[in-house]
C-alpha cells in the first residue's frame, strides 16, 4: 500500500482507501470540579452517526442565574481534530470559566470518509440535541437557550458560518436563539487565489490547504463550492437580514488572515453586524497550540465580552 495523500504528523490516506490519523496528546474528562474552575464530560449527540461532544461547565457556587451556551466546532481542515485534543480541552475549559458559559464542543464526522456537507449536517444536529436535552441533562438545567453562540476555529469557523445559514434557511429550532457567531481564523477559499495565497505557494502552505480542500469537498466540486466560497451561498436579502451578529478573529501571521478579512467585509456589505479583531503577532490557531499564553487569555477575554454584550 502506498501513501496517496499526507498531512505530515497528522494524516495519511493510503491507496486502499484506509485513513490513518496521528493524534496529539489528548485530555481525559473530569466530572468533578478541578482547580481550574470547571468540570467536563463527554456526551453522545447521535449514536447512529457516531457524533459525540464534550461539555464544559464552569463552577458557579452560590449562583442560580442562567448561563449562555457556546457551541464550538474544532478545526483541522475537516479531516482531523477532536474535542479531546489537549489544546482544545484546555482552551475551552478556561473559556467556560472566563466567560461563565456552558460550552458544548462537537466531534463531527471527518473527511475524506465523510465529505462535506456531512460536517455541516452533524454540527447542525448538535442544536437539536441541545434543545432536546435541556430539560433532562443536569448540566443544562441552567442553560439559557435564548443566548446560544456558535464558534470554532479554522474549519470550525467555516462550520459555524454554514450552520448559521442552515438555521436561517430551514427556519428550525426557533426555541434555540443564535445570538452571535465567533469564528476564529475561519477557513474559506475560492478557485481564485488571494495575494497572500500566491505568496504562500512557495512556502508550501497553499499545497496543504489545497490537499485538505481536495479531501473534504463533495466529489465533483471545486473551491467555488458554496461551503468553501461564502460568496456563492444562495441566500436572499431577507435571510441575510436574520443573520446573527459576528465577530471575526484573525491572526497577523496567518496566511488565512486575508480570507477572514474578506469574510468580514462580505458580511458587512450584506448588512450583518460584524466586527474584526486581529491578534497582530500570532499564527494560525495559536490558542490551540498555546492555550495558556497571554494572547490566548486575551482572546478568551474578547470572546467573553462579545458573549455578554447580549
Amino acid at each position: 500500500m502506498s501513501i496517496v495523500a499526507e498531512v505530515p504528523s497528522f494524516l495519511q490516506v493510503l491507496s486502499n482507501g484506509l485513513v490513518k490519523r496521528f493524534e496529539p496528546e489528548i485530555s481525559p474528562v473530569s466530572n468533578e470540579s478541578s482547580s481550574h474552575g470547571y468540570k467536563s464530560k463527554d456526551v453522545m449527540i447521535d449514536s447512529t452517526k457516531s457524533i459525540s461532544g464534550r461539555m464544559f461547565l464552569p463552577d458557579t457556587p452560590g449562583s442560580s442565574s442562567h448561563l449562555p451556551v457556546l457551541v464550538y466546532f474544532h478545526g483541522g481542515g475537516f479531516c482531523i481534530g477532536s474535542t479531546a485534543w489537549l489544546g482544545y480541552h484546555t482552551f475551552l475549559g478556561d473559556l467556560a470559566v472566563a466567560s461563565q458559559t456552558i460550552v458544548l464542543s462537537v466531534d463531527y464526522r471527518l473527511a475524506p470518509e465523510n465529505r462535506l456537507p456531512i460536517a455541516y449536517d452533524d454540527c447542525f444536529s448538535s442544536l437539536e440535541w441541545l434543545s432536546n436535552q435541556v430539560s433532562s441533562e443536569p448540566w443544562l438545567e441552567r442553560a439559557d437557550l435564548c443566548r446560544v453562540f456558535l464558534s470554532g476555529d479554522s474549519a470550525g469557523g467555516n462550520i459555524a458560518h454554514n450552520v448559521a445559514l442552515k438555521v436561517i434557511q430551514e427556519k428550525t429550532y426557533d426555541h434555540v436563539k443564535i445570538r452571535g457567531l465567533l469564528p476564529v481564523h475561519p477557513y474559506f477559499g475560492s478557485e481564485e487565489r488571494t495575494e497572500k495565497e500566491r505568496e504562500g505557494e512557495a512556502a508550501g502552505y497553499v499545497a496543504m490547504n489545497d490537499l485538505l480542500w481536495k479531501l473534504s469537498l463533495p466529489q465533483g466540486s471545486n473551491r467555488d463550492y458554496s461551503g468553501c466560497n461564502f460568496e456563492r451561498a444562495a441566500i436572499s436579502s431577507a435571510e441575510w437580514g436574520r443573520f446573527p451578529a459576528v465577530v471575526v478573529y484573525v491572526a497577523g501571521l496567518d496566511f488565512l488572515k486575508e480570507r477572514g478579512v474578506m469574510y468580514a467585509g462580505f458580511l458587512e456589505k450584506k448588512g450583518v453586524e460584524v466586527k474584526l479583531v486581529e491578534a497582530e503577532d500570532q499564527s494560525h490557531v495559536y490558542h490551540v497550540y498555546h492555550p495558556q499564553s497571554e494572547a490566548t487569555h486575551l482572546l478568551q477575554k474578547q470572546m467573553s465580552e462579545f458573549i455578554h454584550s447580549f
